[in-house]
This record gives structure tokens, C-alpha cells and sequence, in this order.
């Protein structure tokens, strides 16, 4: 079997199910999911920075701590963050935190 031959088997055998289903038979579902909602938290918090004309270190200051804290909690890449860190963040960009568990349909 060519190498070709292996792609159209692998493509025939991924046809019809949806990227979740490849990302969890993958085993990394869990992780592209936090990675797209610590880049949305991100961007969220860039924009509202951006609308009231705060830079990185007045956020800091606001929220009591350094300017490394609110470089990781704005790099999307970094998912692992408290909920402390997310509340006085969203208080310092004068927003409320709101969290929400959503049924997961199967």
C-alpha cells in the first residue's frame, strides 16, 4: 500500500464524524477546549483594556500585583490560572466574572 493509499483509507475512516470526535480520539480534547477558552478570556480582556485605554501595567496595578502576572494571564497559551486571578482581572477592567456549566450533548 502506497502512502497514498494510506491517506485516502485514513481520510474514508475520518469521513463523516466531526472535529470533536477527531480531537477526542486523539486524546487532546480537553486541551485544545482549555486552550480556546483561555484565548477567549484573553482577547476578552485585551479588548476591554483596549476600549478604556489601559496598558498591561495599570491592569497590574489595579489588581495588586505584577506585570508578569497580567502578561501570563493575557497569553493565551498559559491555561492554568486561578479564579482569584480571573475575578481581580475582570474587576480591574471594570467587568463582573460570570461562569457557566453548559449539559455536554452526547
Amino acid at each position: 500500500m502506497t502512502t497514498f493509499d494510506k491517506e485516502i483509507d485514513m481520510n474514508k475512516k475520518c469521513l463523516g464524524s466531526t472535529l470533536e470526535d477527531w480531537l477526542e480520539e486523539e486524546g487532546i480534547l480537553e486541551e485544545v477546549q482549555e486552550q480556546a477558552l483561555k484565548m477567549t478570556i484573553a482577547l476578552r480582556l485585551q479588548e476591554l483594556m483596549k476600549k478604556q485605554k489601559l496598558t498591561q501595567a495599570d491592569v497590574a496595578q489595579r489588581m495588586k500585583t505584577s506585570r508578569a502576572v497580567v502578561q501570563r494571564l493575557l497569553d493565551p497559551k498559559v491555561t492554568s490560572v486561578t479564579m482569584g486571578t480571573l475575578r481581580r482581572a475582570a474587576h480591574a477592567v471594570g467587568a463582573r466574572m460570570s461562569i457557566s456549566f453548559d449539559i455536554i450533548k452526547k
